[in-house]
């Protein structure tokens, strides 16, 4: 099964492209053998202290690597290991030599919400109480915020897609 574009071909910024959220809201997607790298951020009780830092320094090991993802297919999902620790995967084309390689496989319930980062609490239990009407029980759960603040600004919405592994 092939996942659904991340983002539309608009990309009115040069930076984040305009998502493609229709796609992926109360859906069921597969995710098969797919390539991410991880690096993790600090936390102070579930909010990120060193995001830009490590975005940064993410979005340049892939760059040299020549492993980007095409535009309309890039994701970057965050995972909260604890209230003082995330970990960051980012989706890349093929493994990255010497990186942190990570491949996820599995079936993943989503939602598509709106506003801003602080209802992320909110859109957890929203995601698991979905998940659970759906008749199963979320592994994990991965947030993928995807526009940066100065682009979600430019377009006026900030959609965070959530997936959560059954």
């Amino acid at each position: 099964m092939v996942l659904p574009n991340t983002y539309t071909e608009v990309n009115e910024t040069g930076c984040c492209p305009v998502p493609n959220i229709k796609d992926w809201d109360r859906k069921r997607v597969v995710f098969e053998n797919k390539n991410f790298v991880r690096m993790y951020t600090k936390s102070f009780m579930h909010i990120p202290i060193n995001m830009a830092k490590v975005m940064t320094a993410l979005s340049e090991l892939v760059r040299e690597a020549k492993a980007e993802m095409p535009a309309t297919q890039g994701m970057i999902l965050s995972r909260d290991i604890s209230a003082w620790k995330a970990e960051q995967l980012y989706a890349v084309a093929e493994p990255i030599e010497g990186a942190d390689n990570v491949v996820l496989n599995g079936i993943f319930l989503t939602r598509v919400f709106e506003g801003p980062y602080q209802k992320a609490k909110d859109w957890y239990e929203m995601t698991l109480n979905y998940v659970q009407q759906q008749g199963y029980k979320a592994k994990n759960v991965y947030f993928f915020y995807t526009t940066c603040p100065k682009c979600a600004e430019h377009y006026g919405k900030n959609y965070t897609i959530v997936l959560a592994e059954i």
